[in-house]
């Protein structure tokens, strides 16, 4: 049975994402109003410069967002202007005037998505945000919902589409970052400015919104550590490749279990990690989005799909707002925040984990006795250690040896150690530089074939 009452709906923003919106609102209004129970129409949309939009009917168009949202014909704002401010007023305008909401809006979640989420709740209405972590991929009604009875205990995965191609491509093609970088300007997948992608601040949102449904806790982008790919090179590509690894930008969330009288915590990290071949994500390529989740239950399950642009995010968009319509049209309510368990944010220096680390020494005898020396007195353990270039014959006085390459494998230790370890191995005399160090990621699969023993 279809409603006569129809679902009428704002539009904040009509870029690359609302104007898709737009289009499929338009080119779908029978099948819509079928599965909602309602038509679905287009109350107005708001945006800054109206001149820039000569498609959209002008009797829509407005650059008053604020009275748009608390039009009493208006049911459910749509907000995909992006930012922390004006977005969060107008949305709290919104809620606090009784319009369900569905954002895309990944920054402004990740840094006070507690305080939309609260209002929403005060207010009765809806809060959805499909679109905010991995365009189309259907993944955090999965975890809100499907996995809901569960105990979910990792989500990591490839969760921005701009670095994942720049990695591919210098792993494609032997180029380096810079190279990399000037082919996705070209293709249209990096921005103008890319600091939001390469430097890994936009996967950290994502993570902090992946991590607070995960596991019930409000984790914000500030508990989230972040590092980008600037320093990645393809020196680091191909030795990955050499030990049987690819290096992707992981967001990585996980549940750290207590010990020695400590609490059970999250952990939530961003950063270029090396991956065994064998798993999943390894193999993940281009700018598409990929994400592994492992609960006790369900076991491991893998998310794919185009993580970014047009046409993918208003697809999750509207798959959001026909859920808040329907929910509008026969008196439901959608899931609220769960945040029950608030358990401590682990800080990076606390978490285990692994090292490739890449030095350029001089080529004499008790190099490697005291590059070790560093690793024992941090307790940090070698995994496995190679030794490149150079004479054959190293004792020989400082001055006249040559540079030799030394390369060290961890195993697993708090990030602490092995960082203070990193630095003490700069200021040894027989170390030259130290040319690049990138943490190694089992996720799951074993790490301990690496083939840089010798």
């Amino acid at each position: 049975m279809t409603s006569d009452a129809p679902v009428r709906v704002a539009l904040l923003g009509c870029g690359t994402v609302g104007s898709e919106v737009v289009r499929l609102l338009e080119d779908q209004a029978g099948d819509l109003t079928a599965r909602v129970g309602a038509p679905v129409e287009l109350a107005g949309v708001a945006v800054r410069r109206p001149h820039r939009h000569p498609d959209l009917n002008p009797d829509l168009v407005t650059t008053d967002a604020s009275a748009l949202v608390t039009r009493d014909d208006v049911d459910v704002v749509v907000e995909v202007v992006g930012g922390i401010e004006p977005a969060r007023t107008l949305l709290l305008q919104a809620i606090k005037s009784g319009k369900s909401v569905v954002t895309a809006n990944k920054a402004l979640l990740a840094e006070d998505g507690a305080t939309l989420a609260e209002a929403a709740d005060a207010a009765g209405v809806d809060l959805y945000y499909e679109a905010s972590v991995a365009g189309a991929i259907p993944l955090l009604r999965p975890l809100r919902e499907s996995l809901a009875g569960d105990r979910i205990t990792r989500v990591a995965g490839i969760v921005n589409g701009t670095t994942n191609f720049i990695l591919s491509a210098m792993s494609a093609s032997g180029a380096g970052y810079a190279e990399a970088l000037e082919e996705a300007t070209r293709l249209g997948y990096a921005e103008a400015d890319p600091t939001a992608d390469v430097d890994g601040y936009d996967a950290a949102s994502k993570a902090a919104i992946l991590a607070t449904i995960a596991f019930h806790t409000r984790v914000t982008a500030a508990d989230v550590h972040c590092q980008g790919i600037r320093r990645v090179t393809a020196a680091d590509i191909a030795a990955a490749r050499g030990l049987g690894c690819a290096i992707k930008l992981l967001a990585i969330c996980e549940r750290v279990p207590g010990s020695g009288g400590a609490p059970e915590s999250v952990s939530a990290r961003v950063y270029p990690a090396m991956i065994p071949l064998s798993h999943p994500l390894a193999g993940v390529d281009g700018a598409f989005n990929a994400v592994f989740v492992e609960a006790d239950a369900a076991g491991q399950l893998m998310f794919y799909g185009q993580g970014a642009g047009g046409a993918p995010t208003a697809s999750a968009v509207l798959g959001d707002l026909v859920a808040v319509a329907r929910n509008r049209v026969g008196g439901g309510r959608g899931p609220r925040e769960s945040a029950y368990a608030s358990l401590p944010v682990l800080p990076i220096g606390d978490v285990h984990t692994r090292y490739h680390v890449s030095l350029e020494v001089a080529d004499r005898a008790g190099v490697l006795s005291a590059v070790a020396g560093e690793f024992a007195r941090r307790g940090v353990s070698i995994a496995a250690v190679r030794q490149t270039g150079g004479r054959e014959d190293g004792d020989v006085p400082e001055a006249e040896a040559e540079a030799a390459r030394l390369v060290v494998v961890t195993h697993g230790a708090p990030d602490s150690a092995l960082h203070a370890t990193v630095e003490a191995l700069a200021g040894l005399d027989v170390v030259r530089g130290v040319e690049s160090v990138l943490r190694v990621e089992g996720l799951g699969r074993p790490v301990s074939t690496l083939g840089v023993a010798g």
